[in-house]
């Protein structure tokens, strides 16, 4: 039996070329591009600014794309086909599926590996989650308690045109596919260049996407990392994609079709701050170093306008761009509240750069990230010193508890270390928030044009 291949008529979202893609990706907000919700077709496209909405009594229709070319040897030994299937998601992590899967029906398929075996799972949002495992038969044909069929995408296709349920225990029924969220890139499109530095979860590296030829910087993880560890990586793309702002760096896009997972980021040139003060240390100027200052104000006031706590603002982690612009980079411990307590222990938490409050009772808002502005404008006007120099870590937090604060670096403005003084007030409410900051240093940046 022949299939023919199924069309969705033509919205302009589905017959994108990659290349429109990524250059649409690169130049624009990803809050700007919209969530499908073809009520015609019953389509959504996953969107995680807010939950789905479902089109009610629609006819069905699945986008598979070329079955029909597909050998059967093709399909026994690639995943190929299934990749180019919207509703495919790659070796997304449960967690991050689960937060997709919203309303009754809603199902999508991805590639998870136990016990060294790479299996296909379908998740179903049914009394609460569910998720199948695809049985692969000795004749190599797919199934879950029906039928066999010689392919996943045409096991799918009549899991959901025939309203059956997945299995008579779970009673699941597909009603809705969650299609791939528009950021979500083929791993294959993006090429790999050279390594420029290490991350928590894995290496970074110079790229380029393939199609149009733009250099890219592109975070990788760990494959043998877990499900947990992953999901944490790719919190940083969550959280980046929805901001637009200069002195922010802009995330272009995830990569989940396949291992390594990949977060793509723009490329910003002169790599981390902390190197760039320290290399160019005999002819940074006063009226530079106050620019940077202004950067990292406005990308911070920005931030605290969309209620997100950096939680790890230093100089390692701004990037130097173009006419030595700064801009914040490294969200992976970032959180979108006005308020986060932490629960998971103080592992890894940047002790010199982090305010007593959190140290002390692990509560974290924006005013946390005052503080450790304070100390990112210390290492600014230090052209890269080390905060507490000489210290150790609990000396240096017994010092603060005790009413220690560190001297002004030589040549440091008076306005500029009054304002250091200010962010490192030992009660939060008693620190100026971001706007107020930005006010301070543009006004000194002007005085010094």
């Amino acid at each position: 039996m022949v299939l023919q291949r199924n069309t969705i008529p033509d919205s302009g979202l589905f017959t994108l070329r990659r290349n429109q893609r990524f250059m649409t990706i690169f130049k624009s907000p990803f809050k700007s591009l919209p969530a499908i919700n073809d009520s015609k077709n019953g389509l959504i496209r996953a969107n995680s600014e807010g939950p789905t909405v479902k089109a009610d009594n629609v006819p069905p229709v699945v986008p598979l794309r070329g079955i029909s070319h597909l050998t059967n040897n093709q399909k026994s030994n690639s995943n190929g086909g299934l990749m180019e299937e919207e509703w495919f998601h790659g070796v997304l992590p449960r967690e991050e599926v689960v937060r997709l899967l919203v309303n009754e029906g809603d199902f999508l398929v991805r590639e998870t590996t136990r016990n060294d075996e790479c299996q296909i799972v379908l998740s179903v949002c049914w009394d609460g989650h569910k998720h199948f495992i695809v049985q692969t038969t000795p004749e190599g044909h797919y199934r879950f308690e029906g039928p066999t069929f010689p392919s996943i995408q045409e096991l799918i296709r009549h899991q959901w045109l025939s309203s059956l349920p997945v299995t008579s225990r779970s009673g699941a029924i597909l009603k809705t596919p969650i299609l791939r969220e528009r950021w979500e890139l083929n791993n294959d499109d993006v090429i790999l260049l050279e390594k420029i530095g290490r991350g928590n979860f894995g290496d970074v590296y110079k790229a380029q996407l393939k199609t149009c030829k733009t250099e890219v910087a592109v975070k990788t993880c760990k494959v043998t990392l877990p499900d947990e560890q992953k999901r944490k990586f790719l919190q940083e793309g969550r959280i980046l994609k929805q901001y637009d702002h200069p002195n922010i760096v802009k995330l272009i896009g995830i990569c989940v079709q396949k291992q390594p997972i990949m977060i793509v980021m723009e490329l910003v040139p002169g790599g981390s701050l902390l190197t760039y003060l320290r290399k160019n240390s005999g002819t940074i100027t006063q009226r530079e170093q106050l620019r940077m200052c202004k950067d990292a104000a406005a990308g911070m006031r920005y931030l605290e306008s969309k209620y997100c706590i950096h939680r790890d603002l230093a100089a390692r982690n701004c990037l130097v761009g173009y006419e030595c612009i700064v801009k914040i980079s490294d969200f992976g411990m970032s959180r979108e509240e006005e308020e986060y307590i932490v629960s998971d222990g103080m592992k890894q938490i940047p002790i010199k750069w982090t305010a007593p409050e959190a140290l002390n009772f692990g509560k974290y808002t924006s005013l946390c990230d005052v503080w450790s502005y304070g100390i990112l404008t210390w290492e600014i006007f230090s052209k890269g010193g080390n905060p507490y120099s000489g210290m150790s870590n609990s000396q240096a937090r017994e010092k603060i508890d005790a009413g220690y604060r560190m001297p002004a670096p030589d040549g440091t403005p008076d306005e500029i270390y009054r304002l250091m003084l200010r962010c490192w007030e030992y009660e939060p409410e008693k620190r100026p928030h971001f706007d107020q900051i930005y006010i301070v240093v543009e006004t000194l940046s002007q005085a010094y044009l």
